[in-house]
Formats: structure tokens, sequence, C-alpha cells
């Protein structure tokens, strides 16, 4: 069996994020570094090579593959912000419609920047997703 490539890391966040080329998304980054930490009460953690995430949850699928990965967490892309929800974003579409422009995968909120972005719905969803997921998983960090 293959080993995750994402694991937590001791890379330092800061210097990942003074990396990122534009300033507005290194902004953006920090907002959202600030909103995570109030929730989940944790630090930021790198997570593979460009995955900032907060806390932690082992996870086993029916297959016996298992590992561990952030709670909640985000990554700067090229074209905007990957905001992941460990529970989905189906979860929230109600809670989302007074969110702002944004675009959905089946577990990731893409974003273009945050200055659109209604920042009261975002952090309810994110405390919801956290929530849900904390409770849902024995061994958190």
């Amino acid at each position: 069996m293959s080993t995750n490539k994402t694991i937590a890391n001791q890379s330092s966040v800061d210097e990942f994020l003074s990396k990122q080329p534009d300033l507005e998304q290194q902004q953006d980054c920090r907002t959202l570094i600030k909103i995570m930490s109030e929730i989940s009460n944790c630090p930021p953690v790198m997570w593979g090579s460009s995955i900032v995430g907060f806390d932690s949850y082992h996870y086993k699928y029916d297959s016996g593959r298992e590992g561990d990965m952030c709670i909640i967490g985000f990554s700067p892309r090229k074209a905007g912000l990957s905001i992941y929800l460990v529970d989905g974003v189906d979860n929230y579409k109600e809670k989302l419609q007074n969110l702002g422009k944004y675009k959905n995968g089946k577990s990731c909120l893409y974003l273009d920047s945050l200055k659109n972005i209604n920042l009261d719905v975002l952090r309810n969803v994110l405390k919801a997703s956290y929530t849900w997921t904390k409770s849902q998983h024995s061994k958190t960090t």
C-alpha cells in the first residue's frame, strides 16, 4: 500500500506564505489563518508542501487505507484559494447561498479572493464543519 504524501510537517507556514507572489492572496491567507486558528484553537501547520491545516483527525477507508489529515485547512493556488471541508460542501448549500462568489468541488470551496466574500458566513461554515468532524473522529490532536 502506498504512503500518504500529504502529512503534517515542520515547514514554516510564514515562509510558505511569504513565497506566494500575490500580496492580496497573502493577506487573504493570513485572514484565513486567524479565522481557522480561532475556530480550532490550534496553530497553523503545513500539510505536504501547499496546505495550511488546523488540528487533525484519523481516517480509515473500507479499502484499508488510513491516515491523518487536517480537520480544516486551505491552500493558495494560482486561480485563488482552495478551502477544505472534510464533511463536504453539500452539507452547507443553504448557508453558502449568502457567501458570495465561489465554486465548489465535493469537499472544497474555491474562492478567487476574500474581498467579495461574507466572512461571517465563511466563519460559520468552517466552524460547523470543524465541529462536526471533531465530533465524528475520536483521534484528534
